[in-house]
Parts: structure tokens; C-alpha cells; sequence
């Protein structure tokens, strides 16, 4: 079964790759946009992304820099600390998540094969097995 999951995982991992790759982003940093996308024009900390983060072992700082970079993000200066950064969605990344909207969607409806009562089934024994590791 642990087989089974690692293999599912890796192949959901390269499948996302694969697409994200035609537009010269990764899946680290398509996150961090949408993150920053709800944020609706805030400014946000580097530290606070890096909590909401999926891949919690990303480094956050790298991926806004190349965010930075491919102008899909920028900058800001934190009133509250002058040592933090913040940061903020451009609208070239507000357009880059427009285009990539209809992909997600159509990839998260290759789920629909498994009903609803099935997907909380899997949810909860995914859960059961991350809840099993802080108990040992």
C-alpha cells in the first residue's frame, strides 16, 4: 500500500510538472502565486506564504525571488517590520493564473471518477495515516 501511495503521489507530481513546465513555472511557484492571488492585493510576508505553503520544505525566499524575476510578483516594503518583506501579485501573475484556471480545472475534474462519498473515504484515511505518525 506505501508503494502504492508513493508511486501516486510521484505520478501526480510529474503530471502537474509536465503542465505547469509550458509556462515556464513550477508547482512551488504556481502555489505561491494563488496564494498570493488570495491575498487581493495585500501585501503578504515571506514567512506567513511559507506557512500556507503545500510543500512546507520549499524555500519560500528562492521561489519569490524567481517570481520576482519572471515579473509575476513584486516587492513591497513592510510598514509594521522594516526587516521583513513583503510581497504582492502583478497582474502579469494575475494574468499567468487567468490562463492557468481553466487547466486546474479540467485537471481536478479527471477526479470526478471517484464519487464524493469515495474521496472522503480516501481523505480520511490519508488523514488516519498522518495522524498515526504524531501518536508514535
Amino acid at each position: 500500500m506505501a508503494l502504492n501511495l508513493v508511486y501516486t503521489t510521484k505520478w501526480l507530481e510529474y503530471k502537474q510538472l509536465e503542465s505547469f513546465k509550458e509556462y515556464d513555472i513550477t508547482p512551488q511557484q504556481y502555489n505561491v502565486l494563488r496564494i498570493l492571488r488570495g491575498q487581493q492585493g495585500n501585501p503578504i510576508k515571506v514567512s506567513d506564504i511559507t506557512e500556507r505553503m503545500l510543500d512546507k520544505s520549499s524555500n519560500t525566499s528562492r521561489l519569490v525571488d524567481k517570481l520576482l524575476a519572471k515579473n509575476l510578483a513584486k516587492r513591497t516594503s513592510c510598514e509594521s517590520d522594516r526587516r521583513a518583506v513583503d510581497v504582492v501579485i502583478t497582474e502579469e501573475g494575475l494574468a499567468l493564473l487567468k490562463v492557468l484556471d481553466p487547466f486546474i480545472e479540467d485537471w481536478e475534474n479527471r477526479f470526478n471518477i471517484i464519487s464524493e462519498e469515495e474521496a472522503e473515504q480516501i481523505s480520511a484515511l490519508l488523514d488516519k495515516l498522518r495522524e498515526n505518525e504524531n501518536q508514535a
